[in-house]
């Protein structure tokens, strides 16, 4: 019962739900008009909690699970992360409170979730350096990944307090690529050849270290954009150039999770769910490469965010709920099975991808769609989540430690 994943799996969980709710409830209030009052723009209140609230609790949960099993080092106990994890959830919760009371009360909730975040950075390097494992290279690229992640959330609250949202979705959106996509990218390339190779007969471990080289670099490259486009140039000729790089991009990894063994994983739901969410990647970019090359032609930004939630939620969702219910099938004494409830879960958190997607692209009923799309999104979350929820107070199964 002291094993970390549990308290930040239920901590990541909490603050989840809440968001989704939250987001769920400003489509609403945009529809029907509620009147809501706003302290903070909801666009980079729902950008920053989607993207540094619940992901880095689930990221902690799992470093501190698998990652000393990497390292071949002891892993904290829940009680030594509590400070750090508490602190990061309050302080996202605090964040959605300050977006309808006052900046002041959103900033607070920052500085908890910087120093939260902070505190797991320095225990993860600390586990890193005492580590007589020689091989570290994934957890390396995750603690640069993490100190990225604590340099954005300070940019972030710098640009609340001065009243800068454009900047403070810059920071947003370097933490998703520089941080978010470059932590998942590398557990991908870690973990899915090996659960692969492990289920699937005749199935190798094909990790080579170019192709973490490809992955943080697509990442880098697109964190690097975000900055490019904001400081120096956005013409149409540099827009070109980023959208050869992406749709090359893209192609390399859907022919990647076909290497990875996608068809074979199909008759495995839960290798399966991995297998899909990560073609949800390279879809993204194959369409944000696309959308580049329609706003050079149209002059202006086409879709600019229906290529982005394929990324966040088709890709990084599909993978979250993958994942967590792994560890949590794995360290709770079950077998390693997505079972009915989950498979369909799964499959409705497609759909809300997909009805998202659609919002970007339609010219008609986006609102409607907007809203449909997000209480899909809360109501998958939410049913998942109370439903592993009630596996992490509870001792293992089997009657083990863990």
């Amino acid at each position: 019962m002291r094993a970390p994943h549990r308290l930040a799996f239920f901590l990541a969980t909490v603050v989840l739900m809440a968001s989704a709710a939250w987001w769920a409830l400003v489509q609403f209030d945009r529809l029907a008009g509620l009147g809501l009052p706003y302290a903070v723009m909801p666009t980079l209140t729902h950008a920053a909690v989607m993207t540094l609230g619940f992901i880095p609790l689930f990221f902690a949960g799992f470093l501190f699970t698998a990652g000393p099993r990497w390292l071949n080092v002891d892993p904290p106990s829940a009680e030594e992360v509590l400070p750090a994890l508490g602190a990061q959830a309050a302080g996202w919760l605090l964040w959605l409170a300050g977006a309808h009371t006052h900046w002041v009360v959103a900033c607070g909730g920052l500085m908890g979730v910087a120093w939260g975040l902070a505190s797991v950075t320095v225990r993860f390097v600390r586990l890193l350096a005492t580590s007589p494992s020689h091989e570290r290279l994934h957890a390396k690229a995750i603690a640069t990944a993490l100190v990225v992640g604590c340099a954005c959330v300070a940019g972030l609250g710098v640009s609340v307090a001065l009243s800068q949202p454009a900047l403070g979705i810059a920071f947003v959106e370097t933490a998703l690529w520089g941080f978010v996509v470059a932590v998942y990218v590398t557990v991908a390339h870690r973990m899915i050849p090996f659960f692969t190779s492990n289920a699937v007969p005749m199935a190798d471990t094909w990790r080579p270290n170019w192709v973490l080289a490809l992955l943080l670099g697509t990442a880098a490259f697109e964190a690097a954009t975000v900055w490019i486009e904001l400081f120096v140039t956005s013409s149409g000729a540099w827009m070109g150039k980023r959208a050869i790089v992406e749709i090359s991009a893209g192609s390399l990894l859907a022919w990647l999770a076909f290497r990875w063994g996608l068809v074979q994983s199909l008759k495995i739901r839960l290798l399966a769910m991995l297998h899909l969410g990560f073609v949800w990647l390279g879809i993204g970019l194959v369409l944000g490469g696309i959308t580049r090359v329609a706003g050079v032609f149209a002059a202006s930004p086409v879709l600019p965010l229906a290529w982005l939630h394929a990324v966040t939620m088709g890709c990084l969702g599909s993978l979250m709920l993958a994942m967590v219910t792994r560890v949590s099938c794995g360290h709770s004494g079950r077998s390693l099975v997505a079972d009915n409830l989950v498979w369909t879960l799964f499959w409705v958190l497609q759909a809300a991808v997909l009805l998202r997607i659609a919002a970007a692209m339609s010219a008609a009923p986006v609102q409607a769609l907007l809203l449909l799309a997000a209480v899909v999104w809360c109501g998958v979350m939410i049913a998942w989540g109370l439903r592993y929820a009630s596996w992490w107070g509870r001792p293992r199964a089997d009657g083990r430690e863990g």
